[in-house]
């Protein structure tokens, strides 16, 4: 099948009627994984922007779509890459049909409409518009499009994995207003559990409680937020952060429970990503009896730290896209930590990312499409 949309909000409409929820967690649907949305994504490149691509599988059934342009350029001056993701979060509890793209009220309307649909729609659509031009461009182009970026990262994880030697700047599409996010945090989520011995609720001195050690846990938790995190503040992106953010333990209202944990979710600067993160809080807990309290790392995400005079940056900011930091956290520090500089760039805002009713305005998508494809001509000579 060729891919036909006649223009970019077209594309969107399509690309939020093809389900592409992440399977992790509670998706909502059965309609998961990322495969359908990646094979049109390269078919739309193959046919309609004369990009060589190929589908590389990451998870079963879930797969990375790359492609690669001609470029007449022996050496070109630099190897960019397009690099939005193809998943979304799940569906349970929206209010409009998720997969409906519908077209009202000047907005298209769906999941993925603003994270980040919108963006892959606007990249695509430039690229498509400006195929003749891009082979004589003074830039080897690149796309990928990310599978798992809503949980895990595996997909620009991968790609970093296999290509990292291959880009020298990325764009990552993420709903942003079309600014340039040159900056996060890096992401970590730790789980600190507990364990002692079950008993009737009915002789609780016979049991060992597992819950009540989780008081003084998250007491030196917060000391540790407190006293600790000053120490590793940005001047960019400013002070880490430690939320204690699940709790759980027992089994039953009548039996002492055996095993409790809590779940941190821990914003991390340079300094502290660096720092090793594992190792300060085993020894800060050590320090303070705790040492049978089990970590895990449950999750991780690097830091994303791209200069603000790095010269792609400075060449999107002449354009009108401002360099700012986000709080959250996305596949650019995945590519970052594997050399690869880049910022995360896209139409829409992340205020609607996630949301029951989640929608992007036409205006902001034909802005974006309109901004990705002055940003390739601007490498033209």
């Amino acid at each position: 099948m060729t891919s036909s949309p006649t223009g970019v909000v077209d594309l969107l409409r399509d690309l939020i009627a093809i389900p592409s929820v992440n399977p992790d967690g509670d998706p909502g649907t059965d309609q998961t994984g990322e495969l359908a949305c990646a094979e049109y994504v390269a078919d739309f490149l193959r046919h309609r922007c004369g990009a060589e691509t190929v589908l590389e599988e990451v998870l079963p059934g879930r797969p990375n779509v790359i492609a690669r342009f001609a470029c007449d350029r022996a050496e070109p001056s630099t190897r960019l890459l397009f690099g939005p993701h193809l998943d979304t979060v799940g569906v349970g509890g929206m209010t409009i049909p998720p997969f409906g793209a519908e077209l009202r009220d000047g907005r298209v309307w769906g999941r993925g409409a603003s994270d980040t649909k919108g963006s892959m729609a606007a990249m695509l659509w430039a690229l498509h518009q400006h195929r003749d031009l891009i082979p004589k461009l003074d830039a080897q182009i690149a796309f990928a499009g990310f599978m798992s970026e809503e949980s895990g990262q595996d997909g620009s994880r991968d790609f970093a994995k296999r290509h990292a030697g291959e880009v020298d700047f990325a764009l990552v599409g993420e709903p942003t207003g079309m600014d340039a996010v040159h900056a996060h945090k890096a992401s970590w989520w730790i789980e600190f559990s507990t364990s002692g011995r079950a008993a009737h609720g009915a002789r609780p001195e016979l049991g060992d409680n597992a819950i009540l050690k989780l008081v003084p846990l998250i007491q030196a938790l917060e000391a540790f937020a407190h006293d600790r995190l000053p120490a590793y503040d940005d001047a960019v992106l400013g002070r880490a952060t430690l939320s204690i953010n699940q709790c759980q333990g027992g089994t039953r209202a009548n039996i002492v429970p055996d095993r409790a944990s809590i779940i941190v979710d821990l914003r991390a600067t340079p300094a502290l990503h660096s720092a090793g993160i594992p190792s300060l809080l085993r020894s800060w807990l050590d320090q303070r009896g705790l040492s049978e309290t089990k970590i895990r790392i449950i999750g991780e995400s690097p830091v994303l730290h791209t200069p603000v005079d790095h010269p792609i940056v400075q060449r999107l900011n002449g354009m009108g896209s401002r360099p700012v930091t986000a709080p959250w956290f996305c596949d650019a520090g995945w590519l970052a930590g594997a050399g690869i500089p880049g910022v995360a760039i896209g139409p829409g805002s992340i205020d609607q990312a996630h949301t029951k009713d989640e929608w992007i305005l036409v205006s902001d998508l034909e802005a974006g499409t309109e901004f990705f494809g002055s940003f390739l001509k601007s490498f033209a000579f």
